[in-house]
């Protein structure tokens, strides 16, 4: 039975990869979340903790070493998926520091993750090490890291640290770059869910700017397999992996899609543009991810459609 541990998993995309690694009852897997961010309601036993025997809960903070060390020494993990940090453009921007404090939550895990001898550490990255637009589509190994802001800063210095480590102390890792994942659960503050909640509502939709910004929007179920492909397959060791979609969409677009697809009354409504933090283009080279998923990404659309049939999870 492998031990796995899961940071953050009380947050949109670590509880889904919790409830899915839950699937496999040879794995035995402990989810920790101090709840910044993540939400008691996310977690995979919150229901009816009887459906996950295998998943456990301890309410942690992984950047105080104290109660993450404990955690580590009692239960002797095999891997590690580090999903926890500060997450949402508009928070991390209000709160650098919190944002930097990350980083000694890195430390930890990385740390402790060699002391215990874990065989590997899955780090969730993003797409803001890329920073500003610089080279189309954006390589894992070709790009230039353009990171500027302190999130994004964070990631590029967790990213460092498990290749550092990997270099001196043979610690093996894979990085997930994340692109914009949407699906059911995510929080309401992120474009997706906050767009078809105003709709679903008939409130203004509101976009930063004139919403010519291009993005790439992956639903959760495909970010998910192809994390756990690499997971169970054993590929992309020691490696950096894009986790997205390659088309594109601008931002004025898809709010023009939700209005189409929830029949709402809500109008589109421009709000003058952030004067940091928005990027003007996102689009990754996914050659790595479509290897691992072997199918083709649902599409926008489709996505979309799975939210609208479920609001329960964005009007709560």
């Amino acid at each position: 039975m492998d031990k796995i541990l899961v940071t953050g998993g009380a947050g949109f995309i670590a509880s889904m990869l919790a409830a899915k690694l839950a699937e496999n009852k040879d794995n035995d897997i402990v989810i920790v979340d101090n709840f910044v961010t993540g939400s008691r309601e996310k977690l995979p036993l919150a229901n009816n903790p009887k459906d996950s025997p295998n998943i456990r809960f301890v309410k942690c903070d992984v950047n105080n070493y104290e109660s993450i060390s404990s955690i580590f020494y009692s239960h002797g993990f095999d891997y590690v998926f580090h999903y926890a940090a500060l997450v949402g453009v508009q928070r991390t921007l209000r709160n650098p520091h919190m944002v930097l404090n990350d980083i000694a939550g890195i430390k930890n895990i990385v740390n402790l993750s060699k002391n215990t001898e874990v065989k590997r550490v899955f780090f969730s990255s993003s797409s803001e090490v890329y920073g500003e637009t610089v080279q189309l589509p954006q390589n894992e190994e070709t790009t230039p890291l353009n990171s500027t802001l302190p999130y994004a800063v964070v990631k590029n210095i967790g990213e460092v640290y498990l290749k550092s480590f990997h270099q001196e102390f043979g610690l093996p890792y894979t990085i997930f770059r994340f692109f914009n994942t949407y699906g059911i659960k995510q929080s309401p503050d992120f474009v997706v869910s906050k767009f078809i909640r105003a709709a679903l509502n008939n409130e203004d939709i509101t976009l930063y700017g004139d919403g010519s910004q291009i993005r790439t929007f992956c639903y959760i179920d495909d970010n998910i397999d192809a994390c756990l492909k690499a997971f169970y397959e054993k590929k992309h060791i020691n490696d950096v992996v894009n986790v997205g979609s390659d088309v594109e969409v601008n931002i004025k677009d898809l709010a023009k899609m939700i209005v189409s697809l929830t029949d709402t009354r809500s109008d589109i409504v421009n709000l003058p543009p952030l004067t940091v933090g928005d990027m003007t283009r996102r689009k990754p080279d996914t050659t790595k991810m479509k290897a691992l998923l072997n199918r083709e990404l649902i599409p926008l659309e489709e996505g979309l459609h799975k939210i609208i049939e479920n609001p329960q999870y964005i009007l709560d």
